[in-house]
């Protein structure tokens, strides 16, 4: 069995930076256990798998360690390889996911993803958590499965060393750290070791909690966000009520199969 794969670098228009994703195509669904042992020997942040069913294709995403709900990077590498490389002339693409539809638009090099908001809320701070993190926090929110913290400037984004341990130890799966930006309206940075994930370079999924809060903090809709990992990228955001559109850039890195012997 030969398996297609892509590694696109999404949300950057330059290689090596950004956040990598594997993308398989495949004709059928193979079965999760093959498809979590292929995410764990890519070893990226998430490897996406899908299947065109009529219309639309239906989409799922793997850390190295867990399958996940929803995954903005490994999305719009997956739409960059159906709009670039499979399908040239698609410019709107349909996916189904454990999140429900995902629409997606492609507007020259821009690609644009309609993600489900996951508006945070005030919570009390766990025990620990400041120590975790080596620094001040002024807010700590939490949404359905992410913590968002915040704190005073860009450099204390950038500063953040956390204790990956005791972060895996939290309740909630991910952390994000966010504070207003120097050159664009905010910037992150995104921890998930509990995931198999300690620093994930460029987020989609966390920006369904950035982009309302701060959306309702700026008293704006258009946003310009920045994650600040040390590969870095870029988003460009909207807040649409009960979704959000985040947009960015990608490139193809390689392309090429995996060779499977019958039997695995």
């Amino acid at each position: 069995m030969r398996i297609p794969i892509y590694q696109i670098d999404a949300f950057t228009g330059e290689r090596f930076r950004g956040n990598p994703a594997a993308v398989c195509p495949l004709q059928e669904w193979l079965p999760d256990e093959l498809m979590q042992k292929i995410a764990a020997e890519n070893n990226l942040s998430e490897t996406a798998f899908f299947v065109r069913q009529a219309d639309s294709y239906q989409l799922r995403w793997f850390t190295p360690a867990t399958e996940v709900d929803l995954c903005g990077h490994a999305t719009l590498a997956s739409a960059y390889v159906i709009s670039h490389i499979l399908k040239p002339r698609m410019r709107r693409i349909a996916f189904t996911s454990k999140s429900g539809p995902l629409a997606v638009e492609v507007d020259g090099d821009l690609i644009r993803l309609d993600f489900p908001v996951d508006p945070p809320r005030p919570v009390d701070s766990p025990p620990g958590l400041d120590q975790a993190l080596g620094i001040e926090l002024r807010e700590v929110l939490a949404s359905r499965i992410k913590y968002l913290l915040v704190v005073a400037s860009e450099a204390d984004v950038r500063g953040v060393s956390p204790d990956m341990a005791a972060l895996a130890q939290l309740e909630y799966s991910g952390v994000i750290v966010t504070a207003p930006g120097e050159d664009c309206d905010f910037v992150s940075r995104f921890f998930a070791p509990r995931l198999g994930v300690p620093e994930d370079p460029v987020t989609g999924s966390a920006h369904c909690v950035l982009v309302p809060f701060w959306a309702a903090r700026l008293g704006k809709n258009e946003l310009h966000a920045r994650q600040l990992s040390p590969r870095g990228g870029e988003l460009f955001c909207e807040a649409h009520g009960a979704r959000v559109w985040m947009a960015g850039r990608a490139v193809k890195y390689l392309e090429g199969f995996i060779d499977l012997e019958s039997g695995l």
